[in-house]
């Protein structure tokens, strides 16, 4: 090789890797998004000129402004010429906002760096073709493994019309995850629950069946220091809505959203008295008992739902593998026994399923316990 063919090589390889830092950087600035940007996805945005960054962006609270209007906001007239990269593609249709290609046509961009195209059948290719259309020049790819991970929720709920569902469990040492009789035991420490905390505040809805309901009487908020109002929607699987008027849950249900998902056959008189307490009640289609969680995940998908989080305990927990609804688990492991008379964490078909399912990407200490991280297959 030519020292010139070397030099042109090296170049490349620069600027490949300029681009995957700057990807890096715009994929971490949409996950501050993540669990309040809904039905929208947490986008980032960066922008730059002659490699020094001047705007950065990220999709707002309730979806709104865009992280490219964000972005383009903040370098102003500095953004002529210069460089996006986006963690999805440009919006090229009229929503509650205007296409956001045409203010990036319109600032002067001359590139765009994007992850990846955005599933919605309303862009679908159409913003990147516009951008091109324009003259600008776009590469679509950098960062693609961490965008599909980061926007997993915005894809399947167009792809397959269900939120992305992560599922979270406590196990103790002797693969027990509650006292005889459903009583609740602490199994981890105050690590993980401020770790549980976060993953809420990054979810849009946070789901539990009506036996944990019952047993626990949970709050399901999020109780970070400064982030309660970050906390997601609670839904609560209660085929014949048996969800007591009394509970926590109802008697916060005005300052952060239940949603109660019952079957045709759940009593009217039920209903009534959770609406009067503002608890919606979304009816599935199916009457059957306990409820199809397919049908169940449709609804909470119509209703903008992009990412759920399951921790409502052994059987919802088993319910959703065994119908093959989980695409990401963690699992926290304590050093704790509670004893033969406690209740399983997952019986053996249900671990079996996961194991078989999902693939263990990482472990990490959370204080005296164990964090498992676990990804469905087909997304690795």
């Amino acid at each position: 090789m030519s020292a010139q063919a070397g030099a042109a090589t090296d170049a490349v390889t620069q600027d490949q890797s300029l681009d995957r830092r700057f990807m890096a950087l715009a994929l971490s600035l949409g996950r501050r998004g993540l669990g309040r940007t809904w039905p929208n996805p947490a986008v980032g945005a960066v922008i730059v000129k002659d490699g020094v960054i001047v705007g950065r962006g990220w999709t707002q609270a309730g979806g709104r402004p865009h992280a490219e209007i964000e972005a383009l906001r903040r370098a102003g007239a500095a953004a002529s010429t210069a460089t996006l990269y986006v963690t999805l593609e440009p919006c090229s249709h009229h929503g509650k906002s205007p296409p956001c290609a045409d203010a990036v046509i319109a600032a002067g961009i001359s590139r765009v760096v994007s992850a990846l195209e955005d599933p919605n059948p309303e862009v679908a290719g159409a913003g990147h073709a516009r951008l091109r259309a324009a003259g600008i020049a776009v590469d679509v790819g950098i960062g693609a493994a961490e965008a599909r991970h980061d926007h997993a929720g915005h894809i399947l709920r167009f792809t397959a019309g269900r939120p992305h569902v992560l599922l979270k469990l406590a196990i103790a040492a002797d693969g027990k995850a509650g006292a005889a009789g459903r009583r609740p035991v602490a199994i981890t420490g105050e690590a993980v629950r401020d770790r549980v905390h976060l993953l809420r505040a990054q979810s849009d809805a946070i789901m539990i069946g009506i036996g944990t309901a019952l047993a626990d009487d949970p709050l399901l908020t999020c109780r970070l220091p400064g982030m309660a109002k970050n906390s997601p929607v609670r839904v609560v699987a209660d085929s014949m809505l048996r969800l007591p008027p009394k509970s926590r849950l109802v008697q916060s249900a005005h300052d952060t959203p239940v949603w109660a998902l019952a079957g045709m056959r759940a009593p009217q008189h039920a209903e009534l008295n959770l609406l009067a307490s503002g608890v919606e009640v979304l009816r599935s289609p199916d009457s059957a008992d306990p409820l199809d969680l397919v049908d169940a995940l449709e609804l909470l998908a119509a209703k903008g739902v992009t990412r759920l989080m399951v921790e409502g305990g052994p059987t919802l927990a088993g319910a959703f593998l065994a119908a093959d609804l989980v695409d990401e688990a963690i699992l926290f492991h304590s050093a704790k026994v509670v004893g033969p008379d406690g209740i399983d964490a997952l019986d053996g078909g249900a671990m079996t399923a996961l194991r078989q399912r999902l693939n263990r990407i990482g472990t990490e200490p959370v204080g005296p316990d164990r964090q498992e991280s676990q990804e469905s297959y087909e997304r690795k």
